[in-house]
């Protein structure tokens, strides 16, 4: 079963109907666009103009942004649809104002942020690991990102909204699409601070849950949590999913999680979920899975060469890989549907 996000076709054409190579420029030099919009994201903004809309001069002003530099800029932002802008003055679009504003729970700002200040310069090694298969990041030079994270609270706090925000529509679709009635107790894998425990327990109120992650992550989940008056359904249970066996429940989910791992590894983390099942229970994997023709999500393709960057041996999938993975640790039923943007969940039934 084929996934989701169409790229459009790289083909230009002028007015004639004579090919440009117009479009392929554009790729090529898409890290321009991309790093202005970075740069925003890091001086805050959209954050700025959450306040109200300002003059250039004023929002310049604000950023310390140099007399040179500050009109380029924040026009450039205009013509990306970054910003709006009438009569010289700036304000941010709904879209940048609902998901770049720190000050907002939809804020998904801090992944770009890390994209900013980690990936940015790591992926400018691609081709470095392309020829070596080899990590590019921080282990490159003995260094430990999460090991780092996992050690600083603050940073650890700010890390794990960020994906909240990330995978909020991904979690909206699983409480939607994902057929509930038929199960009353879940366990998330990997929970970071709770966003899908909280959506699924929000929308559902026959369901409990537990969020299992490392102990690090206890008081991050148990404060988000709280923050929705959820804690008599929800719980968080401490523990690491390689050395230790699953929560008993009637569904796990594994998001996000999979595709960090090479294949021996996916393999054992969905026999693991097996083992912790009920006759009739629900594996739920959901990813950036790569369509079977591996030719239309281009996103998952470039995550899993984001994985090649990040990760001694992880990768992203197909739904008909991950569905065969699925039957050989012992899941009689399989499918896959779409979620929201470039994901989808692979479903095991046991």
């Amino acid at each position: 079963m084929s996934t989701v996000t169409h790229e459009p076709s790289r083909v230009s054409h002028d007015e004639a109907g004579t090919a440009t190579p117009e479009g392929i420029l554009s790729l090529g030099l898409g890290f321009w666009g991309s790093k202005t919009l970075l740069s925003a994201v890091e001086l805050g903004v959209f954050t700025v103009l959450a306040r109200g809309p300002l003059t250039g001069e004023d929002l310049a002003s604000r950023l310390d942004l140099h007399p040179r530099s500050w009109r380029d800029f924040l026009d450039a932002l205009v013509a990306i649809g970054m910003l709006g802008r009438e009569d010289g003055v700036y304000r941010n679009t709904p879209q940048s104002e609902l998901f770049l504003d720190r000050s907002k729970p939809s804020y998904v700002g801090g992944m770009l942020e890390m994209a900013n200040a980690r990936l940015y310069p790591f992926w400018g090694s691609l081709t470095e690991a392309l020829k070596t298969g080899r990590p590019q990041n921080e282990a490159k030079r003995g260094g430990d990102f999460f090991g780092e994270l996992y050690r600083d609270p603050d940073r650890l706090k700010q890390f794990l909204h960020a994906m909240t925000g990330l995978s909020a529509a991904a979690h909206k679709a699983i409480a939607a699409k994902f057929p509930w009635r038929r199960y009353r107790t879940f366990v998330d894998v990997g929970c970071a601070e709770g966003g899908l425990p909280v959506e699924l327990a929000f929308n559902h109120a026959f369901l409990t849950g537990t969020g299992f992650d490392l102990p690090q992550c206890a008081p991050h989940f148990d404060e988000y949590v709280r923050s929705f008056g959820l804690e008599p359904r929800l719980r968080f249970q401490p523990g690491d999913f390689f050395a230790d066996p699953l929560p008993d429940a009637d569904v796990v989910i594994l998001g996000h999680i999979l595709h960090d791992w090479d294949l021996e590894e996916k393999q054992m983390l969905l026999t693991k979920a097996h083992a912790a099942l009920p006759k009739g229970g629900a594996v739920i994997v959901f990813d950036a899975v790569i369509d079977d023709d591996r030719r239309t999500n281009a996103f998952g393709l470039l995550m899993s060469l984001n994985m090649l960057i990040e990760t001694p041996a992880g990768f992203d999938y197909t739904g008909a890989g991950c569905q065969d993975w699925l039957r050989q640790v012992g899941f009689d039923n399989t499918y896959v549907e779409h979620l929201a943007g470039p994901d989808s969940m692979v479903v095991g039934i046991k």
